[in-house]
């Protein structure tokens, strides 16, 4: 059997998901700076795509949790 083409694919394919990851860091870069510097949470979840959370949110879903204060 000829394995070098395959290693040749398998490398080709490395560099184009390096390149891919590169790319993508570089579209989002200034929201995910501006998102970190807020203290909010960053999930990559695609190629270009991020979900952005306000960890400040948990609070608030913990205060309704606890139901309506004591009087």
């Amino acid at each position: 059997m000829h394995f070098h083409g395959t290693n040749r694919l398998l490398r080709i394919k490395a560099q184009l998901g390096v390149l891919a990851g590169q790319a993508d860091r570089d579209l989002c870069v200034d929201q995910d700076w501006w998102a970190h510097r807020l203290g909010w949470t960053v999930t990559r979840t695609g190629f270009g795509a991020r979900h952005y959370r306000d960890p400040r949110f948990d609070l608030v879903l913990e205060l309704e949790a606890a139901g309506p204060p004591v009087k």
